[in-house]
């Protein structure tokens, strides 16, 4: 059994409907949720001239190897009405493997830890918030120290749901 850490996200239709929808799919596809984030609101990263993203991070327990996992967490996108057009662009739903344990993946199919986490506010925020202590295998720091030292800028809001 693998820990992995994803970060789901969107920007397009029904933004919690389709975390929602998306945490439902990967609990019932991919392992076990263990842990889920609160929902930020983030500026786009990159190509800006786009509506604003909710994110989550999510802790999951699967059995599934981390490539094959990530081919169907593309399943899942793609079922949920991703289309991929402009890199960056706006989208339905985007999920991303952040880190694999203590593991690290340079294949044409996954990059763990994910190659622009330590840049991302959007998210080491909500990653810092489930996973704090849990130590990037890049660079052996902590998730909070990586948030502390990211240079990232763009701002994250923590929504208050009711």
């Amino acid at each position: 059994m693998n820990i992995v850490y994803l970060l789901i996200g969107g920007n397009l239709g029904n933004r919690l409907d389709n975390l929602h929808k998306a945490i439902e799919s990967i609990g019932a596809h991919c392992g076990q949720i263990l842990a889920v984030s609160s929902i930020y609101e983030t500026e786009a990263w990159g190509y800006t001239d786009q509506p604003s993203f909710y994110n989550q991070a999510i802790k999951l327990e699967t059995s599934i190897f981390p490539e094959r996992l990530m081919k169907k967490l593309l399943e899942i996108e793609t079922k949920l009405g991703r289309v991929r057009e402009v890199k960056m662009g706006p989208r339905v739903i985007d999920i991303d493997i952040l880190l694999v344990e203590d593991q690290l993946f340079n294949t044409d199919i996954l990059k763990a830890p994910h190659p622009f986490l330590a840049q991302r506010r959007f998210a080491l925020i909500p990653l810092a918030e489930i996973a704090s202590e849990v130590r990037d295998p890049a660079s052996h720091k902590r998730i909070s120290t990586l948030l502390a030292e990211c240079p990232d800028t763009l701002e994250v809001k923590k929504l208050e749901l009711v």
